[in-house]
């Protein structure tokens, strides 16, 4: 019995052995495969979270800065601005207008007792009387000429005084008239008027105040704000691209994200050797008064309609060593880098003079972020073996 149990399991051991030898050997090995990474492309898997970071644009053509922006200053414009002062002495005797008043072309500003005027008056009626007169005797001394009474000589003296009597006439006349006084009164009193339509900018005068033509401040300065004068000095190395007529763009801190229109009116034909820069004179409307005499303004220089270029946010553009790069957008979340030649380089944009086409698709936000995944594609092993 013993002998026939040793000789079942001699058996079943024999079995056991030649099944194992029969079966394949057991693989440990797991290969783990990753596609190859390409330099200078970024592929994002349809999960990755860094899809949130990315934002991209369509490129276009659009008229662009020409130099970075200038400062400038919102000043009166001289055509449209006078200083008046009183051409005659005397006493306000009025209430003078006061500051901020709209007046219009021949609005009296203040009145004035003056003895200036008084005289004036009196001077052109002492010339009337002495006209009136010396044509009574001029037209006595033809008849009696006519008659033989007189001779020749007697009536041309007569001529000669009629004549010296119109032109004395005529002086003071002419003295009224350039100082707004109608011939015929003789009050003595004197009306200060505007010249031009405008505001009341400024007033140098008060009730009672004795006034005299060479004062050394006028006594109102009346402007039209509605048209301004912006002055900006630009540097000779940018003079060329300065024309006449030529559009700006202009900012004032006290309407952030506003933009007024003004044009170029006058360039300076003097250099300032101590800035080397040259004046620069623009006509800036404002039909609306928002805009203050005195402001400080950021200018910004366009091209011309026909000019027109790229224009990339900085956020767009990422720099390695001596070159600027952006980000193409392909499809399928497939970005590719790609060189570009930046112009002008300002504190938010650029303006790209080679490297991208209109109708592109760029990467604007995110750049930076796909950088950086592409070092970590690089870095990553294309095929990795793992022994379990």
């Amino acid at each position: 019995m013993p002998q026939q149990r040793k000789k079942h399991f001699l058996c079943s051991l024999l079995v056991t052995a030649l099944l194992s030898a029969c079966s394949d050997p057991v693989d440990n090995t797991k290969v783990i495969t990753k596609t190859a990474s390409i330099p200078g492309e970024v592929f994002l898997a349809e999960n990755s979270p860094k899809k949130d970071y990315i934002k991209t644009a369509t490129l276009t053509l659009s008229q662009h800065p020409l130099l970075e922006p200038i400062a400038g200053k919102i000043s009166y414009n001289e055509k449209l601005t006078s200083r008046i002062s009183s051409p005659v002495a005397g006493r306000v005797i009025s209430t003078p207008i006061t500051l901020g008043t709209q007046v219009q072309t021949g609005s009296t500003l203040l009145e004035l007792d003056s003895p200036d005027v008084a005289s004036a008056e009196a001077d052109y009626t002492a010339a009337e009387a002495d006209y009136t007169l010396a044509q009574k005797a001029w037209t006595r001394q033809q008849e009696l000429f006519t008659g033989k009474a007189i001779s020749q000589k007697d009536l041309e003296q007569a001529q000669d005084t009629l004549n010296d009597a119109r032109s004395s006439l005529q002086r003071t006349q002419q003295h009224l008239k350039n100082l707004h006084i109608n011939a015929g009164h003789s009050d003595g009193h004197f009306s200060l008027r505007s010249p031009i339509s405008g505001t009341v900018i400024e007033r140098n005068v008060n009730p009672g105040m004795e006034i005299r033509p060479d004062l050394d401040k006028p006594l109102y300065i009346v402007s039209d704000l509605k048209k301004l004068t912006l002055l900006m000095e630009v540097f000779e190395v940018n003079l060329s691209k300065i024309k006449l007529g030529q559009k700006l763009s202009v900012s004032v801190p006290a309407y952030p994200g506003t933009v007024f229109p003004a044009s170029v009116e006058y360039i300076a034909q003097i250099l300032d050797e101590n800035t080397r820069t040259v004046q620069v004179r623009c006509d800036l409307p404002n039909p609306d008064g928002r805009l203050l005499p005195g402001m400080f303004a950021t200018i910004t220089v366009n091209s011309d309609p026909s000019d027109q270029a790229i224009v990339l946010p900085l956020t767009a553009i990422f720099t390695e060593g001596d070159s600027d790069y952006v980000f193409i957008a392909l499809e399928g979340h497939h970005y590719k880098q790609r060189a570009v030649n930046i112009g002008l380089r300002l504190k938010d944009k650029a303006i790209i003079t080679d490297g991208l086409q209109a109708n592109e698709q760029v990467v604007i936000e995110g750049a930076l972020t796909l950088r950086a995944e592409e070092e970590v594609e690089a870095e990553t092993p294309s095929t990795s073996n793992k022994a379990n």
